[in-house]
């Protein structure tokens, strides 16, 4: 069947994109000042760069709370929703508090994407990171588990409470521990994403749990703060230890082992997509609700490839 050709004039869709002719200024607010996101940022310094090749001119800045504190949080991005950048990106910490703010920052005419973990229920245009963190908790139980012998004490390191990759990370690993009749859950102590924390909350956990034989860290800080509570106390290789994140510290434990294995986020691809996003945005393009960013397994095998 021949398609008749369509008579009338024609709407130009790209009339609608707005050229940018000043230079940009975008705010990344982590949850927390850390290493972390040191990657992210390498990523955000990459785009920029590829930006500027097309005559975008970019300038940001980091504005993140010295600690996990909600409150502290809050007041950076109310702070920055006053100053009104040309894009905010936001880490959120609990996504029930953050959700108001992001919503006024929104309101105010802000662009505003998350990234790292999300505010699902508020009005962010955009989420870009991983996003599969439940799951994650049942892989590591299964691991870790099979590490063990499938048998035995195993402990948390649970991060900061009101996180949700955190809180999901725990409830999917408490999940797929149940699964074995033969293991049982010693300890379970939030670290607040605080490296010394989490050695001072192991170091104290095995001295009253002696026969622990494995422990899952939900976090970056405290794999390292774990491993180095465990190497201190001459247990490496004998309590197994599963974490999220490589930091460089975390690696050479691996390499050493005294950390077995780790789920890396692949943060960079955040900071990138988040610039490239914010500059979609200011020039009326359209982006994805959701850019989803997988984890790798890194363990000494994959690190000596």
């Amino acid at each position: 069947m021949r398609r008749e050709a369509v008579t009338g004039e024609k709407f130009d869709q790209a009339s609608v994109l707005k050229p940018i002719n000043k230079t940009l200024k975008f705010v990344f607010v982590g949850k927390l000042v850390h290493p972390w996101y040191d990657v992210v940022d390498e990523g955000i310094v990459a785009a920029i760069a590829d930006m500027k090749k097309l005559g975008i001119n970019i300038e940001y800045k980091w504005d993140s709370p010295a600690t996990a504190d909600i409150n502290e949080h809050v007041k950076k991005i109310e702070a920055n929703i006053s100053a009104r950048p040309d894009g905010l990106a936001i880490a959120c910490l609990d996504p029930a508090t953050d959700t108001q703010v992001i919503n006024d920052a929104c309101d105010a005419g802000l662009h505003v994407i998350t990234f790292d973990t999300d505010a699902p229920e508020s009005k962010r245009v955009s989420y870009i990171g991983h996003d599969s963190f439940h799951s994650d908790g049942i892989m590591h139980a299964d691991l870790l588990a099979k590490l063990i012998g499938y048998k035995g004490k195993v402990g948390i390191l649970s991060g900061s409470l009101g996180a949700p990759n955190h809180v999901a990370w725990v409830k999917g690993f408490k999940e797929g521990i149940s699964k074995y009749k033969d293991i049982t859950i010693a300890f379970e102590r939030p670290d607040n994403d605080d490296l010394q924390l989490a050695l001072d909350l192991t170091e104290s956990a095995l001295q009253a749990h002696p026969d622990v034989k494995g422990i899952f860290c939900c976090n970056a800080s405290n794999p390292i703060g774990a491993a180095r509570a465990v190497k201190n106390a001459g247990k490496a290789g004998k309590i197994k230890l599963t974490g999220m994140a490589l930091m460089p510290e975390t690696m050479a434990f691996i390499k050493e082992g005294v950390i077995d294995a780790t789920l890396e986020q692949r943060q960079w691809e955040e900071g990138y997509w988040g610039v490239m996003y914010l500059v979609a945005l200011n020039s009326n393009h359209t982006i994805p609700d959701k850019h989803p960013i997988p984890a790798t397994w890194i363990t000494k095998e994959t690190l000596m490839k």
